[in-house]
């Protein structure tokens, strides 16, 4: 019986501990399972040997785009493929010191052949490049634009300058075909040097001007080119012209700004030469010469909103020099502003030209403290040597329209000096007044054979101008010539 009784007991026991067994397995697994899903959020990746999905292995990446401006390599010519060409990717420096022009240059050569539908030459901001006398020359594959966002400047003054290169241009363009040199940078002429040579006018010695060698250079100058157009850049200092414009079509100038020292010698703003198709627009402009120049062979020029001055104002001129053929028409300049200036608007001519100006109109122009404003010289002369000659350029059909302001007393506001055997003819005023800028002495305006009509009355009135028609009008093969 005890052995009975202590079997039983055995039993039991066996039994509690197995059930205590399964309630401790249970708890432990129900704790584990609690806290797994409890600190899901802040605990790193399972390890557990069942992998979490991974996504597929990328392809080789793709090269970054290339930078608006990349950083100077080594030199070699890299480009890329959205045709922009850095001047330092081809070994410029931009320290305003070492010679970059065959960096300029091939970047240039690459460009212009290149298969892009449009190249650009960066001349990137933030540097500063020296380049001599050189020719960018065309035609090129595809349109190109020169962006100027930093300084270009060429050797400074004539001592630093090559003997083996052009005096009489610095950087030129020829035969270019859809071209824009555009930018926020600065073209800098470093000039000085050049003015203050002894052949300048009254740069030698007490005052006087001395013979020997004089060029200098031309700032910019275009060549035999097409379709052009010149935006937004800040030039200053030119030597000598700051851009001129040769035997080219469809010129659009916009925005730009040109300075020079009023006493700066021949630094004419935009010379224009057998030029056709050009617009002037919205730009300033202040010198030591015409802020804007019209010279033979130029027709179809439209001038507006153009601020000039301290200067010698818009010319039309010099033309007909060394008895030569000039032909200039359909020329309008309107909405502008000219002051502090020597002429205001002006028509200039040597003795013994032939040719015809026709077809002008000056319209919507003030003048502040302007000597000359309004101006037709026909006995244009640099010196007290000049002969007189019969022969001279036909001018005819000017109108002055609009035209209001002060002018420097030293001369009078109207002159109208015509040709002792070739007239002026059909000068036409309208809405003309013209006040002294100091003092309470009104000037009369100067008339030479001057044939023309006012259609209002002006201020001073001008009661000088000859009635009808000229007889060189009625027979002029000099005008048909140029037709």
């Amino acid at each position: 019986m005890k052995d009975f009784r202590l079997s039983n007991m055995v039993v039991l026991l066996l039994c509690i501990s197995i059930l205590c067994l399964v309630h401790l397995t249970q708890a432990r697994k129900h704790h584990l399972k609690h806290k797994h899903k409890g600190s899901h959020k802040s605990q790193p990746p399972s390890t557990s040997p069942t992998p979490e999905p991974v996504a597929p292995e990328p392809s080789a990446p793709k090269p970054a785009p290339e930078p608006a401006e990349p950083p100077y390599n080594d030199g070699s010519p890299i480009t890329n493929s959205s045709g922009v060409f850095d001047v330092r990717k081809f070994g410029a420096a931009g320290d305003g010191v070492t010679d970059d022009t065959d960096a300029f240059k091939m970047a240039w050569d690459t460009a212009c052949q290149s298969d892009s539908a449009s190249s650009l030459i960066l001349v990137p901001r933030g540097f500063s490049f020296m380049i001599q006398s050189t020719i960018f020359t065309g035609p090129c594959k595809s349109s190109l634009v020169f962006q100027v966002d930093g300084t270009v400047m060429p050797p400074d003054g004539p001592d630093s300058w090559p003997n083996n290169s052009s005096r009489r241009q610095w950087l030129v363009f020829y035969r270019i075909n859809e071209m824009a040199l555009q930018g926020g940078g600065l073209i800098d002429g470093r000039g000085q040097k050049w003015w203050d040579l002894p052949c300048k006018p009254h740069k030698g010695k007490n005052g006087t001007t001395l013979p020997g060698p004089c060029d200098s250079p031309i700032a910019i100058r275009f060549f035999m080119s097409s379709n052009l157009t010149v935006q937004g850049l800040r030039i200053k200092n030119s030597p000598q012209f700051h851009f001129r414009f040769d035997s080219c079509q469809n010129v659009h100038i916009e925005s730009i700004s040109i300075t020079a020292p009023a006493l700066s010698p021949n630094t004419d703003g935009i010379h224009i030469e057998n030029t056709i198709g050009v617009e002037i627009y919205n730009s300033v402009i202040s010198n030591g010469d015409d802020c804007v120049s019209i010279g033979s062979g130029c027709h179809d020029v439209n001038i507006r909103n153009i601020t000039c001055g301290p200067g010698h104002g818009i010319s039309i001129g010099s033309l007909g020099k060394h008895n030569s053929r000039a032909c200039v028409t359909n020329i309008t300049v309107k909405d502008s502003v000219i002051k502090a200036s020597n002429n205001g608007v002006r028509i200039k001519t040597w003795q013994g030209g032939s040719g015809a100006v026709s077809g002008v109109t000056f319209s919507n122009i003030h003048m502040d403290n302007v000597r000359n404003p309004i101006i037709i010289d026909q006995f244009y002369c640099l010196s007290k040597n000049c002969a007189n000659q019969t022969s001279a350029v036909f001018v005819s059909d000017i109108l002055y329209d609009n035209i209001k302001g002060t002018y420097d007393v030293r001369s009078p506001p109207m002159h109208f000096g015509c040709s002792d055997s070739v007239p002026c003819a059909n000068l036409t005023l309208s809405e003309v007044e013209l006040l002294p800028a100091a003092g309470d002495i009104v000037l009369d305006p100067f008339c030479w054979n001057a044939y023309g009509e006012l259609q209002t009355l002006t201020i001073p009135p001008v009661s000088c101008l000859l009635e009808g028609v000229p007889n060189s009008k009625l027979d002029n093969s000099d005008k048909g010539y140029c037709s």
